[in-house]
């Protein structure tokens, strides 16, 4: 396993079979291929349904298995819940953002400021569980280090359509296509729980440390705050907060969701 220091180093490895499992699950939106996957060679008889799975999957792509020692994957490796299976990858192509990218109706996110690659893949993964149809991030993210964030976002972060724009740059173009924004914040803040936000929406959050910048939370149509259950002059981790505001807006608008599809 790696050094702590190296954790958050550039990696297009995918370790794990929940992680290698969503990336061939998904669809036109990710153009990450997987080159090759080695597994530990110790595991063909505990891995042979996984072994099964990748075999004919690999005559379906074009990458190659390989078996190795325990030894080799843990030099590689950034974890130790790989179960013995690396997926060695392309890098995936984060399109900038264009109006024509955004889907009517909808319900996107701005994911601004977060502090390391572990949190920002807990954020998406509830993210994509609450039904998020996008996340534009800015140029400089934590989708370098994927390997990391695909082992925390549970593989979420393979399938969640992704998109890169600088932040006035995207509520400008959500603007054009209709969306009202939601800047998650304190100051001149309404409640999530006690207002109503139809779709079509962009919600920005920003980290717990840095918030979200003041040209962006300028330009919002609303400043949305999660009460509380008791006094507590600290903050929500960015993936706690993403969870909390997600659902509740996904909540609210849970019947038309349905009732469209």
């Amino acid at each position: 396993m790696q050094k702590e220091e190296q954790r958050f180093a550039d990696s297009d490895i995918l370790e794990g079979m929940t992680s290698i499992s969503a990336l061939l699950s998904a669809t036109q939106a990710n153009d990450r291929k997987i080159e090759k996957i080695w597994i530990d060679r110790t595991k063909r008889r505990s891995k042979a349904a996984e072994i099964g799975f990748l075999t004919a999957k690999s005559h379906e792509r074009g990458f190659s298995i390989e078996f190795t020692s325990a030894e080799e994957i843990a030099k590689c490796a950034i974890g130790n819940t790989h179960g013995g299976i690396l997926a060695f990858c392309t890098p995936r192509t984060i399109p900038y953002l264009q109006v024509a990218d955004i889907l009517p109706n909808r319900f996107y996110v701005y994911l601004e400021g977060v502090e390391d690659p572990y949190n920002f893949g807990y954020a998406l993964r509830s993210l994509y569980a609450a039904g998020v149809s996008g996340v534009v991030l800015p140029p400089r993210n934590w989708m370098s280090a994927s390997g990391v964030v695909a082992r925390a976002s549970a593989g979420a972060s393979e399938l969640m359509p992704m998109f890169q724009a600088e932040g006035e740059d995207a509520v400008a173009l959500f603007r054009e296509a209709g969306y009202s924004i939601l800047c998650a914040g304190i100051r001149d803040s309404v409640s999530v729980f006690e207002e109503e936000f139809p779709y079509p929406v962009l919600l920005v959050i920003g980290g717990e440390k840095r918030g979200i910048s003041r040209s962006l939370l300028e330009k919002a149509d609303h400043i949305v705050r999660i009460d509380y259950g008791r006094e507590f002059r600290g903050s929500l981790s960015a993936a706690s907060a993403a969870t909390v505001l997600a659902f509740e807006i996904f909540r609210q608008n849970k019947k038309s969701t349905l009732s469209a599809r």
